[in-house]
């Protein structure tokens, strides 16, 4: 009598389940700096989740704060792939931004500063820049570039942006490289948020 023969039962491979790729932005302003960045889509091929923080505080303790929210998601196992610290140089001494710059460094942490104002890299989508300006007078030529009043906190400045992205990018990058051959005190202006925009929308 002939045997029987049982269908073979195919073992499916167990699926892997991606981890949510997550990056950390700690601002130095409260409100300027989040609003913009919140503002970016998700993009699943570079990240699902910005999680933007406004400190409100100077240049040594925004780098102290991405540390230490750094640390707390590895102790969670639920690690960010990159952190991001975005500040200014504008009045503090140059011995806290240096400082702030090396902490970072030290911990892994991305720097996106300017020297002297977040606000360069908004001018940046309107024009190329290597005067050395107050911040308030970048506040006044944003004004006279977007031809509306310039707000500080405007949760809108992404998108009334966006379009000129590639001329901002193409802006501050040629500034940096005019700027980072000179010691850092003497770098101004200048501003590293286009590295951290380039890699949001990479």
């Amino acid at each position: 009598m002939a045997k029987r023969m049982l269908p073979k039962v195919l073992k499916r491979k167990p699926q892997r389940i991606r981890k949510v790729r997550r990056i950390l932005i700690v601002c130095e302003g409260e409100k300027t700096e989040p609003n913009y960045f919140k503002a970016f889509p998700s993009k699943p091929e570079v990240f699902d989740f910005l999680d933007v923080v406004g400190t409100g505080s100077n240049t040594v303790s925004v780098v102290q704060k991405a540390i230490e929210l750094k640390n707390e998601a590895e102790a969670r196992k639920d690690p960010y792939i990159e952190v991001w610290a975005v500040f200014d140089r504008d009045s503090f001494p140059m011995e806290n931004f240096t400082k702030a710059i090396k902490q970072a460094a030290g911990n892994g942490i991305h720097c996106a500063y300017s020297i002297e104002s977040f606000e360069l890299w908004y001018l940046l989508h309107f024009n190329y820049c290597e005067s050395q300006l107050s911040r308030d007078s970048y506040c006044k030529k944003l004004t006279i570039a977007m031809n509306e009043h310039y707000k500080k906190n405007d949760h809108e400045m992404y998108k009334k942006l966006h379009s000129k992205m590639g001329t901002a990018l193409k802006n501050a990058a040629k500034l940096h490289s005019v700027q980072c051959q000179k010691k850092l005190s003497d770098q101004n202006p200048i501003t590293l948020v286009f590295q951290l925009v380039q890699r949001l929308e990479s």
